[in-house]
């Protein structure tokens, strides 16, 4: 679905290789959304915070996957499956998930799994050896049965290691458990949702293993687990704690808009009829009709909703996509600016925002809409899009150098370093030595280069 708010991307970029490392290592395409960003972002800082961690320091990213998962990777990288979110009941039972994979991060777990498998892997090799000699031992001296023997006790050391990683990640599930509940008790939050999440999955551990969530299959779920946080909440001041109307609000709008954007639109407008006038019904329906396509009753749902809500960044920067998506982008400029007049420095708003501008063809608005782009790259310096807009929006301005320097970025940002090579060469005979711009493409060269060489 091509969409300027859903634009599925495999991100990274100079300053967060790690994070596209992460990415690329697991093949997810990442959503890009800023109202789903901000809402996760809203209910994942106080826990990190009550965690003893830096929440600029944690990225999280959103999954284009149905399936229910949700995982820590590469660092200090929080994932979240688009399926989770839709499948969820309650913005409880994605706070009680998101607060267990921060105590993951809190406890350093992605890096005692590595020494867990290394440990796996030794007791499996060490049967394997034990059981190689064994046969070449029978092979030697004639005797009989020894080849079953020693096959016996490699398959033994295949069993052994597993049982070793296994429990290893029991003992990790039940620590994040532990942290999890700490936070949502320091937050004043309730751990119904993450024991009901839980509780919803506990059936699953009968069917075969390709029938499984990724969530279960990656976070081993006990009895004794839901029994741990049974216990919890009958001690805890927050069991009762009711859901603040404002986050669930949050939680029915984000779900509707999920579902608007990736399922059929048919099947949304079934599970969001037209005598649902509620709000989130009415933007899960202007998604699916903009989907399908149907202008007219997409601008009449988003007209309606921004009758009542005229303030609502989110309302308007959807309507600006509708109508710049539909052949109408100087009528969509201004939904645009008003989305990020209401919320300023939003990155993902102003790199839309310098998209209709480029694409306009008006070279009055190349000049904003790069000063939009550069605002956008300072704030979030992992979308790609912002860059290749970038190189985009400096050539047509005239600026060969820093439109080099932009795709310079861009191709590092992609997983292409020797493009990158290519790119800041170019800038840096454009630039005097030890200027700014060329200390940029110094940078981006010495990463490039140390990343051309492993391929």
């Amino acid at each position: 679905m091509a969409s300027v708010l859903f634009r599925l991307l495999i991100i990274a970029n100079v300053v967060w290789w790690g994070l596209a490392d992460a990415a690329r290592a697991q093949g997810l395409a990442l959503i890009r959304d800023a109202e789903i960003e901000h809402i996760i972002r809203s209910w994942t800082d106080p826990m990190l915070q009550a965690a003893g961690i830096d929440p600029a320091a944690v990225h999280i990213m959103l999954v284009n996957d149905g399936t229910l998962n949700a995982f820590v990777a590469g660092g200090q990288n929080l994932f979240l499956n688009a399926g989770l979110l839709m499948a969820s009941q309650s913005p409880g039972q994605v706070t009680g998930v998101i607060a267990h994979e921060i105590g993951h991060i809190a406890g350093g777990h992605l890096a005692r799994s590595q020494d867990a498998l290394r440990s796996a892997e030794n007791v499996s090799l060490l049967h394997a050896l034990l059981g190689l000699g064994i046969i070449a031992l029978g092979a030697t001296t004639g005797a009989s049965g020894a080849a079953g023997v020693g096959g016996a006790v490699m398959a033994g050391g295949q069993i052994a290691g597993y049982k070793t990683l296994l429990t290893y990640s029991r003992i990790q599930e039940r620590s994040a458990d532990h942290a999890g509940l700490i936070y949502l008790d320091r937050t004043r939050q309730s751990a119904r949702g993450l024991y009901r999440f839980l509780e919803t999955l506990l059936d699953q551990e009968l069917l075969v293993v390709a029938r499984q969530d990724p969530y279960l299959r990656s976070h081993p779920l006990t009895q004794d687990r839901l029994n741990f946080i049974d216990d919890h909440m009958r001690k805890s001041p927050w069991t009762e704690a009711p859901e603040p109307q404002r986050r669930l609000l949050e939680h029915a709008r984000m779900k509707a808009k999920l579902v608007g954007f990736l399922e059929w639109p048919e099947r949304v407008l079934r599970a969001y009829p037209l005598e649902d006038q509620s709000v989130p019904a009415r933007y899960a329906r202007a998604v699916a009709y903009y989907r399908l396509p149907d202008l007219e009753q997409a601008l009449a749902e988003l007209d309606s909703l921004i009758a009542e809500q005229p303030n609502d960044p989110y309302f308007q920067e959807l309507k600006g996509q509708v109508l710049f998506e539909n052949g109408r982008g100087a009528t969509a400029i201004p939904y645009y600016e008003t989305a990020n007049r209401l919320e300023p420095d939003n990155p993902l708003l102003l790199t839309e925002l310098a998209k209709v501008q480029i694409e306009s063809g008006e070279p009055e608005l190349y000049r904003p809409a790069v000063e939009a782009l550069e605002r956008s790259a300072q704030l979030d310096p992992t979308n790609g899009m912002t860059w290749r807009l970038l190189a985009v929006g400096y050539g047509r301005d005239g600026d060969i150098g820093k439109s080099s320097l932009a795709a310079g970025e861009l191709a590092l940002l992609e997983g292409r370093p020797k493009d990158a090579l290519l790119h800041t060469g170019r800038a840096q005979r454009l630039f005097a030595e030890g200027s700014p711009e060329w200390l940029q493409a110094e940078d981006i060269r010495k990463i490039a280069e140390r990343h051309a060489n492993k391929e």
